[in-house]
């Protein structure tokens, strides 16, 4: 018999700009009484591309379709939420919506059936430490100061 063994979640992560903003999920970690930022997208299923995973949840979650995605880098993100490590791979992309109108309001979506919100925040918001924007690492990315993985 095998035990449950942590494992390394591979992701696939969407950064849709305009201007100075991208759009993020806001969570929240109650065990660090913490609000953090993510860029939409989720895991990677066996046998699944990355660019169709980031498709499929776009398509899941807003009801969006997406184009002109781009591949930007990979990240690991070795974590603590709600007390529990986690530990993923994500491959970021760039992308944009095929709507023009999804880059003027918040957007409404739903993940794994639970209603959220995704925002529409500056990165000049996070450059001032605001709130951390995950992965660790995106935003150096972003700015041009990262490195892969």
């Amino acid at each position: 018999m095998t035990a449950n063994r942590p494992r390394i979640r591979p992701m696939a992560i969407a950064v849709f700009r305009d201007g100075d903003r991208i759009l993020v999920f806001e969570g929240h970690d109650p065990t660090k009484r913490e609000t953090f930022y993510r860029p939409l997208g989720g895991g990677i299923e066996f046998g699944e591309r990355a660019q169709d995973c980031l498709a499929r949840e776009i398509r899941e979650e807003l009801g969006a379709e997406i184009a002109d995605v781009a591949y930007l880098g990979t990240l690991q993100n070795i974590f603590s939420r709600d007390g529990q490590m986690g530990h993923e791979v994500v491959i970021v992309y760039a992308a944009r919506f095929v709507d023009p109108d999804l880059y003027q309001a918040d957007l409404r979506g739903q993940d794994d059936g639970k209603p959220f919100v995704a925002l529409w925040k500056s990165l000049d918001e996070f450059r001032a430490g605001a709130a951390p924007l995950y992965p660790d690492g995106l935003l150096g990315f972003l700015d041009g100061k990262g490195t892969n993985l």
